[in-house]
């Protein structure tokens, strides 16, 4: 549970406040002002956009919106270039202009010497796309080897890709769950699992962020209560949790979720979207960081965009679960499947992490990427920065909170040619804006240091420093000079 402090909590509630007087007051005018002006062919037609969504994007997210959807114009390495963008109507619309910036960018990777040659002959051999879902003629020999190689990766007997990661949670659980099951979410799972579950039809439960005592709460409540009106068994049961929570950069406490889901005979669904490739010994995700037997967890989900470089998702599990998927999921039946050359940087991707390329890249990437991640969060906390997730997880939020300081420590990182991407309501709750901090291990301990020099002094800038900061060496071994 992320706690704001009192003032903190007031401030941004002022903001909002006031900003939302000042949004209404203005719909107020805009509206006798369009009664009097404006004649067209909607009269009697309810609005289209309706509701506080709508609000809210028009009188606040516009404000800020050139700190979201930067364009940029070079590979997503380390180092990349940003389109700049210029506005003459008070950010309602947004202009590209021919300035480009080089940006220092904590994300993901680029041309590699032993992926990007296969790809490109891949590309010759099968063209950008397939033109056709997998039933069809959309699996080439291509998509048979990665989905093989996935299986073995993760430790399942069987796995199915698809063409895009948010599809995979959204489309997957309709076709597992329905009307009389029970699904048990995570209050803080990315929106793509909530999308799935509310389109299964099934019955929702929420337990309380990565606490496994209020998971085994809501379980043993609802087994004992059944279904809605009739109380009959419910027709099965599935607990949804992630591996790496995408906002907050915590570790689900994955060994008591698993105890307790073979302890009430629930299904375990793990979304690995952040952590396959980034954690555990050899990058096959929290099971192996944490030491959990693959066979425990029943629907195994990730996505290929975080750590291998390409597009897409995964489902794996059993050899049955695979087939009925493949018989049944319409992202499989439908959707054009995955691009060859996708499917290659993937297959690369992995041989590299094995060491099969003939080298231990795979193993160096793995170890830079720890120790970045860790080196990048205990200096940011040394400064005074609110972080939260856990150590060994290379995503790291830095607690913003007012609504006019998302934009400004945005617009001042950018200044200085550093890129942060900030995230805000609807992403997260109102009170709890961040920036998310992505590390990779691309970055060099040079570009780190470069990115924690400008994030301080922004951050001293902008006054998202919440709490004290460290004293540097230097100054306590001049302290300890004075007291000798």
């Amino acid at each position: 549970m992320i706690t704001i402090p009192y003032i903190t909590a007031l401030t941004t509630y002022f903001s909002y406040g006031l900003l939302f007087a000042f949004g209404q007051l203005r719909d107020f005018f805009r509206k006798i002002v369009d009664w009097w002006s404006i004649k067209n062919n909607l009269q009697g037609y309810a609005p289209i956009c309706l509701g506080l969504e709508d609000f809210y994007i028009r009188r606040l997210y516009l404000r800020i919106q050139d700190c979201f959807n930067r364009p940029i114009a070079s590979p997503p390495d380390a180092w990349f270039d940003v389109v700049e963008r210029v506005s003459n109507d008070n950010n309602k619309t947004l202009k590209r202009t021919t300035r480009v910036s080089r940006c220092l960018y904590l994300g993901f990777a680029a041309a590699d010497e032993y992926c990007t040659p296969r790809v490109i002959e891949s590309l010759k051999k099968f063209f950008p796309s397939t033109c056709s879902p997998r039933i069809d003629g959309g699996t080439t020999t291509l998509h048979a080897e990665l989905e093989e190689r996935v299986a073995n990766f993760v430790g399942k007997p069987a796995a199915v890709v698809f063409g895009m990661g948010y599809v995979t949670n959204s489309a997957i659980l309709p076709v597992l769950m329905g009307k009389g099951s029970l699904i048990i979410s995570d209050s803080l799972n990315h929106n793509s699992i909530v999308n799935g579950a509310r389109g299964s039809g099934a019955t929702i439960r929420v337990f309380q962020h990565n606490t496994p005592s209020h998971l085994e709460k809501v379980l043993r409540e609802h087994i004992a209560e059944g279904q809605p009106r009739t109380h009959r068994p419910w027709k099965k049961i599935m607990v949804v949790v992630e591996g790496i929570y995408s906002m907050e950069g915590e570790i689900c406490k994955l060994p008591e979720i698993v105890s307790i889901c073979k302890k009430y005979k629930a299904y375990v669904y793990l979304d690995e979207a952040h952590s396959i490739g980034a954690v555990g010994k050899t990058g096959r995700g929290v099971c192996e960081l944490l030491g959990v037997d693959t066979a425990d967890v029943d629907v195994m989900m990730g996505t290929f965009t975080k750590s291998f470089g390409s597009c897409g998702g995964y489902i794996a599990g059993s050899k049955e679960l695979i087939q009925y998927l493949k018989y049944a999921c319409p992202a499989h039946l439908y959707a054009t499947s995955i691009s060859p050359p996708a499917a290659q940087q993937i297959i690369s991707s992995i041989k590299v992490i094995l060491g099969e390329d003939g080298s231990s890249r795979g193993a160096q990437k793995l170890a830079k990427i720890r120790e970045n991640g860790n080196f990048f969060r205990s200096e940011l906390q040394k400064m005074g920065f609110e972080v939260l997730g856990d150590n060994d997880s290379p995503v790291m939020p830095i607690m913003l909170y007012n609504p006019s300081k998302i934009p400004a420590f945005s617009r001042e990182c950018l200044k200085r040619n550093v890129a942060v991407v900030t995230v805000a309501f609807p992403a997260t709750p109102l009170l709890l804006a961040r920036a998310r901090i992505c590390i990779s291990a691309a970055h060099t301990r040079e570009d780190l240091v470069k990115a924690l020099e400008v994030i301080s002094s922004v951050g001293d800038l902008v006054g998202v420093k919440y709490f004290p900061a460290e004293p540097k060496k230097q100054q306590l071994e001049g302290d300890r000079v004075k007291l000798e």
